[in-house]
């Protein structure tokens, strides 16, 4: 990906307690695995995330078998200031698109 390295370096907008959120919201059955994956960190990060997100209120595990499923709580809000008392959810919903295609309104 050389457009990211000339552009500033490495560093990305989300961080990775943001990658994992969104990758859960799109697929709420994923695997740690599959997030893993998809958000280039490792599983044992990824599972450090969920617990993270999990305590901070932001999502509940509930085991089915051997299958983990997540319940994202749209209205959590964001925990910084600058982005006081607005909820998770219309973030969430943007970022999760299954199409990935947005329309400007």
């Amino acid at each position: 990906m050389s457009d990211r390295a000339d552009s500033g370096g490495a560093w990305t907008l989300l961080t990775g307690h943001g990658h994992v959120l969104v990758e859960i919201a799109r697929d709420p059955k994923a695997r740690i695995r599959d997030i893993s994956a998809a958000v280039g960190l490792t599983e044992r990060t990824v599972q450090a995330i969920v617990a993270d997100l999990e305590t901070a209120g932001y999502l509940t595990r509930t085991r089915t078998g051997r299958r983990t499923r997540y319940t994202v709580h749209h209205d959590s809000l964001f925990r910084h200031s600058a982005q006081e008392g607005l909820r998770i959810g219309p973030f969430l919903a943007l970022l999760s698109a299954a199409d990935g295609d947005t329309a400007d309104t």
